[in-house]
């Protein structure tokens, strides 16, 4: 009889959050998890930094200026510990409503007053964490407010519809992070993505299109792209000029929330950025089989004597403290393996959880 694959409903929520407001824009998730989950579907997926909203004024406000230092502090005060209360919610929204869950949080390290990550958190329909993924390059503005991630989380997650990834933006045109991720095994993977990009770059709809077919061509996996749109709070506080405010009241400049297939064709959207809810299809994994006999680039279409890609899961110790009788650390910041969180040092009290690290590695082909 051999392997079969069943048919599956995933969906693409675009939505604006209630911007830098950490409850609100968890409860406007929440309404979509339900909604999500009325309409039967498997696995939703969420823009990037949904809750509580992506640093964007950087596009128009000075770095140092009073309005940018007061919205950057804004977000720390609205971020996300993980695990923490709004995960908690999520994770009930996800159970209750039986649907597997991506979604973009800022994520604040614990126990410090300002390292935060941009992040993925991977929820199933169980309500169980099962990873999250750090974005590893902060770009443009992000740098301001965030660091980057390590290759502890550039995982892909086995969940009861297939093995599922994820990036952040820019990170879905790196090569390298793609071909790790289609090592994996990868089958669904989501794309997340900001309300709108800066006024000098190419539209949110051509971009985030091109980067998910891209993508979808090079791992033969299905992509879901969640973008973001613009809320009329984002309109009162983020412009400072005519110009910024009819570029962000253009529909054009934001959204583009699109579904794509295996065979790296688009499935359903772009979605105008005028239009808020769920995109949804019907996919089915025996697309990822069929792309991957033509050319599998992590699989037999590579030549693992030639190419080899290494991922460092380790995670640099920011701190290390010494008693009489300890071994030193080569130095202060090096590369080691996380203590447990009941250790002093390193800090790293913000592992991923889950079983994060422990994703067995593909046997070669």
């Amino acid at each position: 009889m051999g392997d079969s694959e069943r048919s599956i409903k995933v969906a693409v929520a675009q939505a604006a959050p209630v911007f830098l407001d950490r409850e609100a824009s968890t409860e406007r998730a929440v309404e979509l998890i339900q909604e999500a989950g009325s309409q039967g579907i498997d696995l939703v997926a969420f823009p990037e930094g949904f809750i509580p909203g992506h640093p964007v004024w950087y596009h128009f406000h000075p770095v140092t200026s009073r309005e940018s230092l007061a919205m950057a502090a804004r977000l720390f005060r609205n971020s996300v510990e993980i695990p923490g209360p709004i995960t908690e919610r999520l994770c009930s929204a996800a159970a209750e409503s039986d649907v597997n869950v991506v979604i973009g949080v800022c994520e604040r390290r614990p126990h410090t007053s300002g390292t935060m990550y941009n992040t993925q958190v991977f929820i199933d329909r169980t309500g169980r964490i099962a990873g999250k993924h750090q974005k590893i390059m902060p770009t443009v503005g992000e740098k301001m407010v965030h660091t980057g991630g390590w290759g502890d989380t550039m995982t892909a997650f086995e969940f009861d519809v297939g093995r599922v990834s994820g990036l952040i933006c820019g990170e879905n045109s790196n090569p390298l992070a793609i071909f790790a991720l289609a090592a994996q095994g990868t089958q669904i993977h989501v794309g997340s993505w900001p309300n709108h990009f800066s006024k000098n770059e190419h539209s949110m709809s051509d971009v985030v299109t091109l980067a998910g077919r891209s993508l979808a061509y090079k791992a033969n996996c299905f992509v879901l792209n969640a973008c973001s749109t613009v809320s009329p709070e984002m309109l009162e506080v983020l412009p400072q000029s005519e110009d910024d405010r009819i570029f962000l009241e253009n529909p054009a400049n934001s959204g583009g929330s699109c579904i794509i297939g295996a065979d790296a064709r688009v499935m359903a959207g772009p979605m105008p950025g005028d239009f808020e809810g769920l995109l949804v299809a019907d996919i089915n994994l025996a697309q990822c089989v069929e792309a991957k006999l033509v050319h599998d680039y992590a699989g037999h279409y590579n030549r693992p004597d030639i190419f080899t890609l290494t991922i460092d899961r380790r995670v640099p110790q920011y701190l290390a403290e010494l008693e009489d009788g300890d071994t030193a650390p080569e130095e202060i910041g090096s590369l080691g393996s996380p203590a447990s969180p009941d250790e002093t040092a390193p800090t790293r009290t913000d592992k991923p959880v889950g079983e994060v690290t422990k994703t067995p590695p593909l046997s070669q082909p």
